[in-house]
This record gives C-alpha cells, structure tokens and sequence, in this order.
C-alpha cells in the first residue's frame, strides 16, 4: 500500500505520518528529506528538482507499504497515479501558525534572536505559510492542493488534525486492512 499525507506546513502530515508508520512498519518517507539538502542550520538551500524527485521515487519504489508525508503537487506526474490512498490534513489557521512558530523557536532556539539571517528566512518561512489559506496565492496553497487532489484518482480521506492523533490514526488505519 502507497499512502500520502498532504496538508499546509504545520498541520500535523509529518507527526501523522510517523506515528502510521510505526503502528504499521511501514517506511515513512518525509518529502522535506528530500527537498532540502543538509545543512546546518536546516532547511536552508533545496535541492534541485531532478534530483529530489529522482531520489525520493528510488526510496518509495524500494519498498511495497510506504507512507509519504509532504507536498508533491509541483514534483511530476509520477505522483499523480503512485498513491493508493491520499490523507488530506487541514487545521485552523491559527493554530497552525501558533504550531509553526513554536517548531521555530523549538529548532532554532537563541539563533532566533542572535542571527539576523535567521530571523530574515524564519520570518519569511511564516509569512509564506500565513498564505496557504489565501486562495489567490499561486505557491502552495489550499486551492492548489485540492485542485491537485481532484486531478487524483486514488481513495481521499480528509481529516482534521485538531482532532486527537489517535482518533485521526484510527480514521485512517480502516483503510490500510489487509495491508498490515
């Protein structure tokens, strides 16, 4: 079984994701893994597309049942037919935001305060996820992700991730019978 979790940054797809994964052994393969190269601090230069893409499609076909969390709307048509079962994650913008600027702090500690850089490219990083609910907004968005996911023909389950993860991963493992 092939899964993927989309949602907007900080809704809970990764958090989904590895709590599937080890209720089930599936792989878990996160898509920022791919998109951004290493670095210290991370998530600072992204990778080129041919080679994430490539990459990340090596490390899903290794493996039968695989859980894929992340946003692969502008990675190829590949992915448009890979999946099984689609898991569409939402939550209140608010809380979402407050989620996202906690994991800041949380990943960047004083840098926060003490690197201009930093500061510059977190407060930017919230201002692009500020627009996720903006539907005139052409980078990732709410309208682009569900007009990617009408263009799907997999099974699309859509679930909010203020919900407790338990009860969302009951929600979802009834799809996953007999494949674990």
């Amino acid at each position: 079984m092939k899964l993927l979790i989309i949602g907007a940054s900080g809704s809970g797809t990764t958090t989904l994701g590895k709590a599937l994964s080890k209720a089930t052994d599936f792989t878990h393969l996160d898509v920022d893994d791919y998109y951004w190269k290493v670095t210290n601090p991370p998530f600072q230069l992204k990778e080129e597309m041919a080679v994430r893409t490539k990459n990340l499609q090596v490390e899903f076909e290794k493996h039968e049942n695989v859980i894929v969390s992340g946003s692969l709307v502008s990675w190829g048509t590949y992915w448009q037919t890979a999946f099984d079962l689609v898991v569409f994650v939402t939550l209140d913008k608010e809380i979402r935001l407050q989620r996202l600027k906690q994991r800041e702090v949380e990943r960047y500690g004083d840098k926060l305060q003490t690197d201009a850089i930093i500061q510059e490219r977190s407060q930017a990083f919230l201002a692009w996820a500020t627009r996720y609910d903006d539907f005139k907004f052409t980078g990732r968005s709410i309208k682009i992700h569900r007009d990617w996911l009408n263009s799907l023909s997999c099974e699309i389950v859509e679930i909010d991730s203020e919900v407790a993860l338990e009860k969302n991963m009951s929600h979802v493992l009834q799809f996953f019978k007999p494949h674990y």
